[in-house]
């Protein structure tokens, strides 16, 4: 599983605290496990012929600028739903003030 991987969430820590050799270190381990595991780690359901092409996928995405890759909306929704909450979630869209 890529989403909130325990090495990634470790190497970004160490980007954060300034080890950065160590955090690519760590990420390069990250990408090897990825692309050795032989897992289809695309969540899109489209059949499309960027299926597990991220790159060519999110540039697509970011040309037409219309909607995101169906792989960043879960992360995308939890970051809202916090933010969200700081408003008890009284966001109401078209809501008049």
């Amino acid at each position: 599983m890529v989403d909130n991987h325990k090495m990634e969430k470790q190497a970004m820590e160490l980007f954060k605290k300034g080890q950065s050799k160590e955090a690519s270190q760590l990420q390069d381990l990250f990408l090897a496990e990825m692309k050795s595991s032989g897992v289809d780690h695309c969540t899109c359901p489209a059949n499309c012929k960027f299926h597990g092409k991220c790159v060519e996928c999110v540039m697509i995405h970011r040309g037409h600028g219309d909607h995101l890759p169906y792989c960043f909306r879960n992360m995308l929704n939890e970051r809202l739903q916090v933010l969200s909450g700081l408003s008890e979630h009284s966001f109401k869209p078209g809501a008049e003030e």
